[in-house]
């Protein structure tokens, strides 16, 4: 969709809002049906984040409001933990919001915005594709008037097909026409597809009396303030949700942080993830008082929103204040929607989540295959919420292994300039007489710490020639935790026994100022220094022959 930059940017941000406010109050109310919660919980979600975000957000585009995710997510973790009990199921819903919003303000508050990788983007991608369609096909069930009972793909397709006789074809005919409308209105210009499939739904259903033909509609939608309290649950209620709100905020942060960093990248803008971890945190805490659902930046209302021409954060208030007069108007009308035509709104939106574009990437660059075919096997085999935790759980175990492994190199100096690199990849290099210059392949922290340090121990000891000095290369290091600093001090200790000279080079400050304060730094006299390679090379030289002169090495 094109923009006309004429237009003034305060016009342009009222003009986006009047759009994606026809585009998100149906999918607000649609993504409750995925949730198993009433209506309104999709419209308080809404207005939670369109507020909390436009206020407090970082991203002029993004759009934060109730997720396809996390709607499926709450529903699979309501209904395992509440069985058949429906006002248990609610109570749990509304805790785990609110356990959401808590985890988004905490990670905010500890600074956690640049820890943005939890979930690798191969695992995020196959998650969403294997979501999409789950749902897409669970959509496809309310549209034919089939009710499943089973949460995966392998269960319930078998069970869609066995009831074909039963199919309601009306239910059918009614979603094709709402998906032929927005497949119309999208090539329109600042038409909110979604609020006019609504509308015709609403007429077609009275007019043709659906109702009798077997179309359900979706009820009244009862938007009352209630006083924000807090569910009446036993503690061990509230640790098993403490566990699924940590999955929950995850999957949301990774779909958020993909919407609002993407969008950055194309215009070029500045965020603050730690910010948007605040605002993300406020919306779901004001969504779960208020018995909402959880909200995000979705890909698609923050891609609608940039799409019709958004320039700020305005858009998204503006949305709000038209989603409120809508509220005070002509809620009641909505009530009349055909469940077929929100099951339309939630397939179309879900379209482009079953590209297979983004995941064919990953064969064609020949890695991190397996962990797409994991991604999405686990949600089509194990459901939703089974699969999100293994995809987390993938995810947080490859994270570990990459930054755990003891990979350790041994660098050479190019040449005669100042480049010192490493001499496995290039033979070319030479290594400095007398010198072993070491650099540890990940940044030291309690997993690999004492197994690169090891490693170092046994290249210092076998090495084919003599040396006398050792110059380590912390430069991928900027902080050290309490194992690494133990795991150095012993380093300082077993290295001065093999008298040998010890030097770090590239060490940021924080690094630096920690390790001056062991006493093992000045009793082994180990060189810290916050300067290249070549700089430290040469200032231990210096140092080492100083104190070869003195007799203090052998």
């Amino acid at each position: 969709m094109s923009t006309d930059y004429r237009v003034p940017k305060r016009t342009r941000d009222l003009l986006a809002g009047l759009s994606i406010a026809g585009l998100l109050l149906p999918e607000a109310v649609a993504y409750s049906s995925i949730a198993a919660l009433p209506p309104q919980t999709g419209v308080i979600a809404l207005f939670a984040g369109l507020l909390c975000y436009g206020l407090f957000g970082s991203s002029r585009f993004a759009i934060v409001s109730a997720t396809s995710s996390s709607a499926a997510v709450l529903a699979a973790a309501t209904l395992s933990l509440a069985g058949g009990d429906t006002q248990l199921r609610l109570a749990l819903a509304f805790a785990l919001v609110l356990l959401t919003g808590a985890f988004f303000l905490l990670a905010g508050l500890f600074r956690l915005g640049g820890v943005t990788a939890f979930i690798a983007k191969p695992v995020l991608r196959g998650f969403a594709f294997g979501l999409a369609v789950t749902i897409i096909l669970k959509q496809f069930a309310t549209v034919v008037g089939v009710h499943l009972n089973n949460g995966n793909l392998v269960r319930f397709l078998p069970q869609l097909l066995e009831q074909w006789p039963q199919w309601n074809w009306s239910g059918v005919a009614v979603a094709a026409l709402a998906l032929l409308v927005m497949a119309i209105c999208s090539r329109i210009p600042y038409v909110p597809g979604g609020l006019v499939a609504v509308v015709i739904g609403i007429g077609a259903g009275q007019w043709l009396d659906l109702p009798a033909h077997g179309v359900q509609l979706i009820g009244v939608i009862e938007l009352s303030l209630e006083v924000p309290s807090l569910p009446q649950l036993p503690f061990a209620d509230w640790l098993r949700l403490g566990e699924l709100a940590f999955a929950l905020v995850m999957i949301l942060y990774a779909e958020s942080y993909g919407s609002i960093s993407s969008m950055a990248l194309k215009h070029g803008d500045r965020v603050s993830s730690n910010r948007d971890l605040l605002a993300l945190g406020a919306a779901n805490l004001l969504s779960g008082l208020f018995h909402g659902m959880p909200a995000g930046a979705g890909y698609s209302a923050t891609s609608a929103n940039e799409a019709a021409g958004a320039r700020s954060r305005l858009a998204g208030l503006t949305a709000a204040a038209v989603m409120l007069l809508i509220v005070l108007t002509v809620l009641p009308y909505i009530a009349l929607t055909p469940e077929p035509v929100l099951a339309a709104i939630v397939m179309y939106a879900l379209g482009h989540g079953l590209s297979l574009q983004p995941l064919g990437r990953y064969f064609i660059w020949q890695r991190d295959r397996i962990l797409v075919i994991c991604a999405v096997g686990a949600v089509l085999v194990l459901g939703v919420l089974d699969g999100l935790l293994l995809s987390v759980g993938v995810s947080i175990l490859l994270m570990l292994r990459q930054l755990s492994a003891a990979d350790i190199q041994i660098l050479g100096q190019l040449g005669s300039g100042h480049d010192f690199v490493d001499l496995s990849r290039h033979p070319q290099a030479r290594q400095v007489p007398g010198v072993l210059i070491l650099r540890p392949g990940e940044a030291l922290f309690f997993a690999n710490a004492e197994r690169i340090l090891g490693g170092a121990l046994h290249l210092i000891r076998h090495v084919q020639v003599p040396i006398h000095t050792v110059i380590l290369s912390l430069e991928e290091s900027p902080n050290l935790d309490g194992t690494s600093i133990e795991a150095l001090d012993e380093f300082f200790r077993q290295v001065s026994q093999e008298h040998k000279h010890l030097a770090l080079a590239r060490l940021k400050h924080r690094a630096k100022d920690v390790l001056a304060g062991l006493p093992s730094s000045a009793e082994y006299q180990v060189l810290l220094s916050c300067t290249s390679v070549d700089d430290t090379l040469q200032e231990s030289l210096q140092s080492w022959s100083g104190q070869a002169q003195a007799g203090l090495w052998h």
